[in-house]
């Protein structure tokens, strides 16, 4: 029997066939269980660099850690003894807090029951010593020639208007974080959309970012750094995603946190999610700049006219009435 026709026998045939098949099984099954011993190594590798992460997280929050760009996170400022006792006698928290207190105060960068304490403090005693102040100053040092309840009443009406201080500085702080943080973070989103593209996972890339941002906007790296520690702490991600668009108060985080709570819930790609948002984002930071472009001319309209116009007019006409002035007959 030669080779051609043991190959091309029936039994033959069946026997090898068999044999594939059953090779195929064991194959199959096998490398089932290796990619199940591989998924299980890996996400037990994850799991050990949360936990890493999770505890450089809590050094850094409770400052054994370096900080970001050689800034720590803004720990809680313990306020003094008399300022914690005159808040809880006269129980000022009734009288000037409400329920957006303590989100404006975050937006500030001020966090923390220390915080809200020494705001209270500020805007109880701001009135009375700028009130004090004006009494002395209209009543003793300049009274004129104003009767005694005019005065008075001017003093009256200037600690009302410094009742509002501590909230106008408060803006203003809020407003300076925020142009920081509003031009840092179309980077900001560039470097996420990298860092998540090359394979990290949104606590990683939040934390590489948090670090590579300081040095355009500490305030950013600040939230950054707030949020990869409540992606390591919190049970629900969308939770941290949400606290850092309360924190910033900006529209272009609270639609790309938006955009993160939506991937992680329907389990769509965040790379895309965040290249979009990045687009856009450079849309309207390009929008911006046109913006201010073209509302450069009405702004320069004004000293134009009185700044510069006068110079030429005077250039222009000073030879010609020298002349004129000079001329025997002519100037009179």
């Amino acid at each position: 029997m030669n080779i051609v026709e043991l190959l091309t026998q029936r039994d033959f045939l069946i026997a090898v066939l068999a044999a594939i098949s059953a090779g195929a099984v064991v194959f199959t099954f096998g490398s089932s269980f290796i990619v199940k011993s591989e998924m299980r190594d890996r996400i037990k590798r994850v799991a050990l660099e949360r936990e890493k992460m999770r505890a450089e997280e809590m050094a850094r929050l409770r400052g054994s850690a370096a900080a970001v760009d050689g800034r720590s996170v803004r720990r809680t400022a313990e306020p003094k003894a008399y300022v914690k006792r005159v808040v809880e006698r006269l129980d000022l928290k009734k009288a000037f807090m409400d329920d957006a207190t303590v989100e404006k105060l975050a937006m500030a960068g001020y966090r923390g029951q220390g915080h809200l304490t020494t705001f209270l403090f500020q805007r109880f005693v701001t009135p009375i010593a700028i009130l004090v102040a004006a009494v002395a100053y209209l009543v003793f040092l300049v009274p004129g020639d104003r009767p005694l309840y005019l005065n008075l009443v001017y003093a009256i009406g200037a600690g009302l208007v410094g009742s509002y201080v501590p909230v106008l500085l408060l803006k203003n702080t809020t407003t300076k974080r925020q142009v920081s943080i509003k031009r840092a973070w179309p980077d900001c989103l560039d470097l996420l959309l990298l860092c998540v593209e090359a394979g990290m996972s949104m606590e990683h890339a939040f934390k590489r970012v948090g670090k590579e941002i300081g040095q355009q906007s500490a305030e950013l790296a600040e939230e950054l750094t707030l949020t990869t520690a409540e992606l390591s702490f919190l049970e629900d991600r969308g939770r941290a995603y949400e606290n850092l668009g309360r924190r910033t108060g900006l529209d272009g985080v609270k639609s790309v946190m938006t955009a993160l709570i939506q991937a992680d819930r329907y389990g769509t790609s965040v790379g895309q999610a965040l290249r979009v948002m990045a687009e856009e984002g450079r849309e309207m930071r390009m929008m911006d700049a046109e913006k201010k472009a073209a509302s450069l001319p009405p702004k320069l309209t004004v000293p134009l006219i009185l700044f510069f116009l006068p110079v030429l007019f005077i250039v222009i006409m000073a030879p010609a009435m020298i002349k004129v002035f000079a001329t025997p007959g002519l100037g009179g």
